[in-house]
């Protein structure tokens, strides 16, 4: 962001900006309008040229369907970036050069209205500062959007999306939760960093190559971010990286030396992504940035597989099982418990993943059956007691036969749709787990959902976990564990 005096720091970046004082009783209109027209003058010749340059030659890879992508650029009591109407041009011109995807381009909030936001498959918000809009019903249709399946993409400012300008105050907390982070501090708008791939063979990274050095304004994130959370892809190399060059904007160190910069996670069956390169226009004209930013929109969009695992949990099973396209999730048994206490049973046993059923209540304080009878700030308040346990939840059991609202209902709430479903109970009892797995992996058979029921015998419950864990370890080492 444009580099700003002490006491207009103050006046605009409050909270995010480590809750500094206002010193000031008004914002600078005059700064204002400038940072305004900067935004909104696009880029000249000679830099439209440059982008159409940089733009890969092909996609990442074959879309499966024609893909839409809706580029939202309002800002709300901010000028907005000069790097919004070039990352527009950019993103348009790669899409159509490669086949990729179209796009529209909008600061109507009304697009997110249900009818309007179905024609999409993700949504990019582009470098968008403040309150973007306020109308509970739109943001309802925005987050089941992505919980349901669309992707999300934000760059820069963007992880202000949705705060009230100035002072960034927090208006609506699960977007910072979808997203996967908030804050905006950071050091000199060039500041030089050398930033480090922590995850290599992630297909988003690809484009990179390697290690590499940059020059950008680099934010460094705050709450809810967190590697339990997100797959960090990069981040600041703290080691090579003087971490003391001025001048710092709010506060910018970090108690744990941890400064990602890019990253993906999963919201529900959502895809989302997130980058901090995205400040000076030149990110929209440098090769290899288009080239990432191209593998992160097409898996926004639903066609690059890439793995959303949290960093943290990268286990060897857990990779094991990214790689062989398999997941457990632990279901409730006849006699069920709240589907909130099988998902704290889940996260206990290290589970990632979890499927409900119509004939569970949700929990003590929402003793409701898990159903499409749940108001939408219930479906809210499930959603966030996954995210806070680490849990997706990827099947839904109805006992009978399933309506209409009944599907409807589990594709809000993120369920997979029409898994192939393997249930190894019957397994686990006979201690045959290693050997069922070993037959469905010679058959080829990739997305499949095992699933293993909550009964009484807990030690017998984690002994199959640990053996189906290493039965996929053992899968894909040739037999080693």
């Amino acid at each position: 962001m444009k580099k700003m005096t002490k006491s207009q720091t103050a006046i605009t970046r409050r909270n995010v900006l480590g809750g500094a004082a206002v010193t000031g009783g008004m914002l600078m209109i005059p700064w204002l309008q400038r940072l305004k027209a900067k935004a909104q003058a696009g880029p000249n010749p000679e830099e439209q040229k440059r982008i159409e340059a940089a733009i890969p030659a092909k996609a990442f890879v074959s879309p499966r369907k024609p893909r839409k992508l809706l580029i939202f650029d309002l800002n709300v009591n901010y000028g907005g970036h000069g790097s919004i109407p070039t990352a527009n041009l950019a993103f348009t011109m790669m899409g159509a050069k490669t086949g990729a995807f179209e796009t529209e381009i909008s600061k109507d909030p009304a697009v997110f209205a249900p009818d309007s936001l179905k024609r999409f498959d993700a949504v990019f918000f582009n470098n968008t500062v403040g309150n973007l809009f306020e109308d509970p019903a739109l943001r309802q249709s925005l987050v089941e959007f992505v919980y349901s399946g669309g992707g999300l993409m934000g760059v820069h400012g963007t992880s202000v999306a949705f705060m009230k300008w100035p002072g960034a105050v927090e208006d609506w907390p699960e977007f910072g939760i979808m997203l996967g982070a908030r804050g905006a501090n950071h050091k000199a708008n060039n500041e030089h960093v050398f930033i480090k791939l922590d995850d290599p063979i992630h297909p988003i990274n690809q484009p990179l190559g390697g290690d590499f050095d940059y020059r950008d304004e680099f934010f460094r994130v705050h709450e809810p971010y967190s590697r339990n959370r997100v797959r960090v892809l990069l981040s600041i190399d703290t080691a090579k990286t003087d971490m003391k060059q001025t001048p710092s904007l709010g506060k910018v160190e970090r108690a744990d030396n941890d400064y990602a910069l890019a990253w993906v996670r999963q919201y529900g069956r959502g895809r989302a992504f997130y980058c901090g390169f995205a400040h000076h226009p030149s990110v929209f004209w440098d090769p290899k940035m288009l080239q990432f930013y191209l593998a992160a929109t097409q898996f926004a969009l639903g066609d690059l597989p890439a793995p959303t695992t949290p960093s943290t949990k990268l286990t060897p099973a857990v990779r094991a099982q990214e790689q062989l396209g398999w997941q457990l999730a632990l279901v409730p048994s006849a006699k069920p418990l709240t589907l909130f206490e099988t998902i704290d049973k889940a996260a206990e046993l290290g589970l990632l993943c979890v499927g409900g059923s119509n004939r569970q209540k949700v929990s003590r304080d929402i003793s409701k059956d898990f159903n499409d009878q749940l108001t939408s700030d219930e479906r809210r308040q499930i959603r966030l007691k996954l995210d806070a346990a680490g849990v997706r939840l990827l099947t839904y059991r109805i006992d009978g036969t399933p309506s209409d609202k009944a599907v409807e209902f589990a594709r809000r709430m993120g369920v997979d749709a029409a898994p192939e479903i393997v249930t190894l109970d019957e397994s686990a009892r006979e201690k045959t787990i290693a050997s069922r797995l070993d037959r469905i992996y010679k058959s080829g058979r990739k997305s499949v959902v095992f699933t293993i029921e909550l009964g009484s015998d807990g030690a017998g419950l984690a002994q199959s976990i640990k053996l189906f864990n290493k039965a996929t370890v053992q899968l894909t080492t040739g037999g080693k564990s």
